[in-house]
């Protein structure tokens, strides 16, 4: 007998746990987040602000404050505060302590197109506008830039932010018709012609080279353009 109580006890003791688990959870669900963090990423200046990031919830009628957890939808925020052309990223969840958590990612820009109107490259090759809040000091654009030849630009870009001595120094890059690009330095006032992509590592690695000899020779003033279109070799032009 005794053994047949402990047996009925047991099971209600299970019972009971699970009946103030599930009441517990759905409490939880009928509750608003208790908070919401916007945080982003990195120490980038932003791009755009935290309450613009706010007002596009409400504009989307998404505003976390007012639903509980169990209608909210972390995906859809997600996809609302992404849609942001300043945006790259967000990842929206929620908290141990009940509060919801916005991480966003922005937007980096490799360089502004001089332009009317003006617009930066991203690091992913895409255009982005410019923004009301911050202005980055990034390589400039200039010349014949098109949505044909945006991709030719985004690789010279690429190469550039790969590499340490060019991301330092580079400053301009001018694009013409033909999609010839050519390249200008903070420390030096002639112009770098680089032509086309074909060799583009040979060609910087022999740019530098000359760099490095014309410098430690005091000539690199007496310089008014150096071409790297030949192969094997750099034409300097005093």
């Amino acid at each position: 007998m005794r053994k047949y109580l402990n047996y009925i006890k047991g099971i209600f003791m299970l019972l009971l746990v699970v009946f103030l688990f599930a009441f517990s959870s759905l409490r939880n669900n009928a509750r608003t987040p208790a908070s919401v963090n916007i945080h982003f990423n990195g120490e980038n200046p932003l791009f755009i602000a935290a309450s613009n990031v706010d007002k596009m919830l409400i504009q989307n009628q998404e505003y976390i404050e007012c639903i509980t957890k169990d209608v909210l939808d972390l995906k859809a925020l997600e996809s609302t505060i992404s849609s942001h052309e300043m945006i790259e990223t967000a990842e929206v969840y929620l908290t141990v302590d009940g509060g919801l958590k916005i991480d966003i990612e922005q937007r980096k820009p490799l360089a502004r197109v001089v332009s009317d109107p003006s617009f930066y490259i991203d690091r992913q090759g895409q255009p982005m506008p410019l923004s009301d809040t911050y202005s980055a000091r990034v390589l400039l654009v200039h010349g014949n830039v098109t949505n044909s030849n945006i991709e030719i630009i985004y690789q010279m870009l690429t190469a550039i932010e790969n590499d340490p001595f060019l991301k330092l120094y580079a400053t301009d890059l001018i694009i013409d018709a033909q999609n010839q690009i050519s390249m200008r330095t903070r420390d030096c006032s002639f112009e770098i012609l680089i032509g086309d992509l074909n060799r583009l590592d040979q060609k910087i690695i022999n740019f530098k080279a000359f760099y490095q000899k014309a410098k430690k020779d005091s000539l690199l003033k007496d310089y008014k353009q150096v071409n790297l279109k030949f192969n094997q070799q750099v034409v300097g032009i005093k």
